[in-house]
């Protein structure tokens, strides 16, 4: 079983690092008409059955963040933003980004 296990990571073509930064380039270039913020990498996890990566990355973008609040800013509270989640699916064979999704 551990023979399985090494051979099949050794046998991806893709490593971590260049998925995650593959997967945090494709969000960027997609929503580049959008200033996103706090972008950085939730997850990642790879499936050998697809040989595929899902690479979670997290952000905010303008609308997140909450509007100035007199009471919050007062008491010494940072109003902190909203955070939205991607699923980047990534092909371990070619390297191309599959899908975008929504993390559930």
């Amino acid at each position: 079983m551990e023979s399985a296990i090494l051979r099949a990571a050794t046998e991806r073509a893709m490593n971590v690092k260049e998925v995650v930064r593959t997967a945090i380039t494709y969000v960027e270039d997609l929503f580049e008409q959008v200033e996103l913020t706090n972008l950085g990498l939730e997850e990642v996890i790879y499936d050998p059955e697809l040989s595929e990566w899902d690479v979670t990355v997290g952000f905010s973008r303008p609308w997140d963040y909450p509007k100035q609040n007199v009471m919050v800013t007062l008491a010494g509270l940072e109003n902190q933003p909203k955070r939205d989640y991607k699923v980047i699916k990534i092909s371990d064979s070619d390297g191309h980004v599959r899908s975008v999704m929504n993390r559930q």
